[in-house]
């Protein structure tokens, strides 16, 4: 019996080894297993499925606060055996025929929403109802918190980074950004003068404050029970900060605005309470826009609603604001990297959903995770 097969004797000669001819057809990826349960595994190397997919290597992702909501089972689309994530940058590695936009080698920006863009739906920009795609990555399909993702319809669903741009930076318009700014400001209607409060001051409660300001309101509340964050929401730009664990928020929102309420109160939170915070806060012809992922049905003061001119809206981010925010970010106008206080390699990624989901105690807004 020899000491060396001849498997391994060709192996080295190729100048390649078991563990390397293995690593191309498997990878590392953060998977879920039901609520509560996660593992950094090894998976198959995904392929290409469809001549209009690409494939790509990731460089930088982020844990999104919707991510925490699947591991608590608030989004049971998401099953046994997912790759989690949805947001990244990263470079191609592999196009479908079908690809005309993208090569190999190309860097890019991943969006967090998949568009055919031929569909009904992707007609009217509502490209989150994509009959093909929508909010797919880390959802219905696997996803980005992995060391290879396949981008179904790559064409609409990828934007090119241009050399020299800041990836950290441009991690945060794959999906927080877009959010905050769709699903908050233009949903809640926000206008030069206004008064606006928005209730959660997470990395998208922060989004929307920091977009909001395109528009000028004259009073920015923002109300947490995070001290740190309030903090860094004062510095971001709000007027006013309020710590509804220590005081009365809605008390305090009627002192401010001469018990006339806000024009505009942003949920970014995702429970009832502070659902409710915002229809007690809200003045008369007000818009409250919802943002936050609610895992269970929050009740709705009708008895002191109805007669009041107020607006309910809801939404899935789009993503069609995110080509305006690429120009802004990278005229300086506006500067995400603000949000990220924490960095991780990729494979510590158990250890960032910990301090992702302590951010109290950790002080953190948005982790980013390089590979």
């Amino acid at each position: 019996m020899t000491t060396e097969s001849t498997l391994t004797k060709i192996e080295k000669n190729n100048g390649t080894s078991s563990q390397t001819q293995k690593s191309i057809t498997t990878m590392k990826a953060l998977v879920f297993h039901g609520p509560g349960k996660k593992s950094w595994e090894e998976k198959p190397k995904p392929i290409l499925r469809e001549p209009t997919d690409a494939l790509v290597k990731i460089l930088k992702t982020t844990i999104c606060g919707t991510d925490l909501h699947i591991m608590k089972g608030d989004v049971p689309a998401v099953t046994d055996g997912r790759v989690i994530g949805h947001e990244g940058v990263g470079i191609i590695e592999e196009v479908g025929s079908a690809v005309t936009s993208f090569k190999k080698g190309d860097h890019v920006l991943i969006s967090c929403i998949t568009s055919c863009g031929k569909c009904e739906y992707c007609k009217k920009a509502m490209y989150s109802h994509c009959e093909k795609g929508g909010w797919i990555l880390g959802n219905l399909i696997d996803g980005t918190q992995a060391e290879y993702v396949r981008i179904p319809y790559a064409d609409n669903s990828l934007y090119p980074i241009p050399a020299g741009a800041d990836e950290e930076a441009l991690v945060m318009l794959s999906d927080i950004l877009p959010t905050g700014f769709e699903c908050g400001v233009l949903n809640g209607q926000v206008k030069p003068g206004d008064t606006i409060a928005i209730v959660g001051a997470g990395p998208i409660g922060l989004a929307v404050l920091l977009t909001a300001q395109f528009y000028s309101p004259s009073v920015i509340i923002m109300i947490d029970q995070d001290d740190n964050r309030l903090n860094v929401a004062k510095t971001f730009g709000a007027t006013h900060v309020i710590n509804s664990a220590n005081e009365n928020a809605t008390e305090k929102v009627m002192k401010i605005t001469n018990n006339k309420g806000v024009d505009t109160a942003i949920e970014a939170v995702g429970v009832s309470a502070t659902f409710e915070l915002c229809e007690a806060i809200i003045g008369a012809g007000g818009h409250i826009a919802n943002i936050g992922v609610h895992g269970k049905s929050v009740t709705l003061h009708m008895e002191t609603l109805w007669s009041r001119n107020i607006s309910i809206t809801t939404r899935l981010v789009d993503t069609v604001s995110t080509p305006m925010l690429f120009k802004t970010v990278q005229a300086h106008k506006l500067d995400p990297q603000k949000l990220i206080t924490h960095r991780f390699k990729l494979d510590q990624i158990i250890e960032a959903y910990e301090t992702f989901g302590n951010a109290a105690k950790e002080k953190a807004l948005k982790v980013i995770l390089t590979a």
